[in-house]
């Protein structure tokens, strides 16, 4: 009877009731692609996608490998528990008052997945052996060389005026003086690019007029067994969503995006950056960016950014910056591993790589659960040390005032010293490249100074209420306003008045 009662307790939670659509639905990475149920137990496959981890035993003890809505074919060769997603799944059931997932049953898995199986055999006749699918997919995985540089810089919006290219709005706030764009798309292309592939390129200007018939086209030169053929197809990709805003939106399907998916895998140069530089492009369509993430494209760029070329490396971080933009990816990002990798870059990549991974995790951290995630990665000392570092501190002091704006955050930068570090960027005025920087550490200085009893100790130590005292006097009105608050707390009750009188 026990077993009975847990059998149809998991086929209520398995099947969605009438009454759980008055709830909130769950997001789609909370749901197995399989089952199309709220995760008990995610687990992470070879491939990079995440399922049910009894669907994943199930599909494996029938020898069947289903193919998802994208077209793609997962890899079940190893699976591996996602700890974080399922804390989350269990965070989302908790926050919004939803059942939580039950375990499931062998039986009612093996019931959906024979099902799928049988669906699968009608769509899929003529019949291939699966050793000959998988033959053929290891074949068409492996690519050409071709090096065409188009660059993802990110421009401050006082030096350089916008281009005619889409630039997506990021969340408006006043502490973010970048352009939203991706580094690495703002260089011109290398002039090395062949003339059959300029030719190519003028052929394709009208590829919006049939985006339906051009995104088949596309995928099926991607497919090609013929490397050559993958390089020019991902090659005209990059080159046309870079400059065809329409063409972003028109040509970003399932099925283009799985095609892109096995190329940024190659194992040759050119085709994992020109497809790496493509997927940027067409993650700058707002109406894009979840469509990207949830084709599984992020673990992808995570293992760029760990071992692939060093152009298809800053690509990878311009890629994660732009996705990153948009709020419904931020946890699922941070749950999929991103912040480690981006953190490294922002340490050892090269200038623009280093620029996107700090603006990436300035948009992650946004998100109170990735503010958490990055600091147990012990990030409080790193971020401050780069704060010395005139190429990224501009960047990196965002991240900062995000990890200031949360008790732990704030706990652990004050134990890496932050004030004093903060206070020292203040006083060698001459290496601050912008206003803004100023009035970012200024910012930073403020929230460390909310609810710390430490706070005063550590600021006087360092010398604050000088350096802060100037900057109310020469900064900004924002910079003025908030180190006007930070001295009024170091001074006591009778300061305010004193210090605005002398103001």
């Amino acid at each position: 009877m026990g077993g009975k009662g847990k059998i149809r307790r998991w086929r209520i939670s398995f099947h969605r009731s009438s009454s759980a659509a008055d709830k909130k639905e769950p997001p789609q990475e909370f749901l197995c692609p399989i089952s199309k149920s709220l995760m008990f137990e995610p687990a992470v496959v070879s491939s990079g996608e995440t399922f049910e981890r009894a669907c994943v035993l199930v599909c494996r003890d029938l020898g069947f490998t289903p193919t998802l809505a994208d077209g793609s074919t997962p890899d079940f060769s190893t699976v591996i528990p996602n700890l974080a997603l399922k804390t989350a799944i269990l965070n989302w059931c908790s926050k919004t008052g939803s059942e939580r997932p039950n375990p499931p049953v062998y039986s009612d898995v093996e019931s959906i997945v024979r099902a799928l199986m049988g669906s699968s055999e009608v769509r899929d006749s003529p019949k291939i052996r699966v050793s000959e699918r998988e033959l053929l997919k290891a074949v068409a995985e492996t690519p050409p060389v071709f090096f065409s540089h188009a660059a993802t810089e990110l421009n401050p919006r006082n030096l350089y005026s916008s281009s005619s290219e889409e630039s997506v709005v990021a969340n408006a706030t006043p502490l973010l003086p970048f352009a939203t764009r991706p580094s690495c798309f703002s260089y011109s292309s290398s002039p090395s690019t062949s003339s059959e592939f300029v030719s190519e390129e003028a052929s394709s200007a009208n590829v919006s007029s049939s985006s339906s018939g051009e995104s088949e086209n596309f995928v099926t030169r991607m497919r090609s067994l013929d490397v050559y053929e993958q390089e020019q197809a991902v090659t005209l990709l990059r080159k046309t969503t870079r400059t065809n805003e329409e063409a972003r939106a028109t040509l970003c399907s399932e099925r283009l995006l799985f095609a892109l998916k096995q190329l940024l895998n190659s194992r040759y140069a050119a085709i994992q950056t020109n497809a790496t530089a493509a997927l940027v492009n067409l993650s700058l369509e707002k109406a894009n960016k979840i469509k990207i993430v949830r084709a599984g494209v992020v673990p992808l760029l995570i293992d760029i950014l760990k071992n692939g070329f060093e152009e298809s490396r800053e690509h990878a971080a311009g890629a994660l910056f732009s996705l990153a933009l948009e709020d419904e990816n931020k946890t699922a990002i941070g749950v999929l591993g991103a912040l480690q990798p981006l953190l490294h870059v922002l340490r050892t990549g090269t200038r623009r790589s280093r620029h996107d991974a700090a603006l990436a995790l300035y948009h992650l951290t946004l998100v109170q659960s990735n503010r958490v995630k990055i600091m147990k990665l012990g990030a409080a000392g790193i971020l401050l040390g780069l704060l010395k570092d005139p190429e990224v501190a501009a960047r990196v002091v965002l991240v900062v005032c995000n990890l200031a704006s949360h008790d732990e955050g704030r706990a652990a930068l004050l134990d890496a010293n932050a004030v004093a570090t903060l206070v020292a960027v203040l006083r060698n005025r001459a290496e601050l490249d912008s206003e803004s920087t100023r009035e970012n550490c200024v910012a930073a200085l403020h929230s460390l100074s909310h609810g710390s009893l430490r706070f005063k100790g550590l600021a006087r130590d360092a010398g604050a209420v000088e350096v802060l005292r100037k900057v109310a006097e020469t900064g900004s009105k924002r910079a003025q306003e908030k180190a006007v608050r930070i001295l009024e707390v170091l001074r006591g009750p009778e300061g305010p008045r004193t210090w605005i009188g002398r103001r």
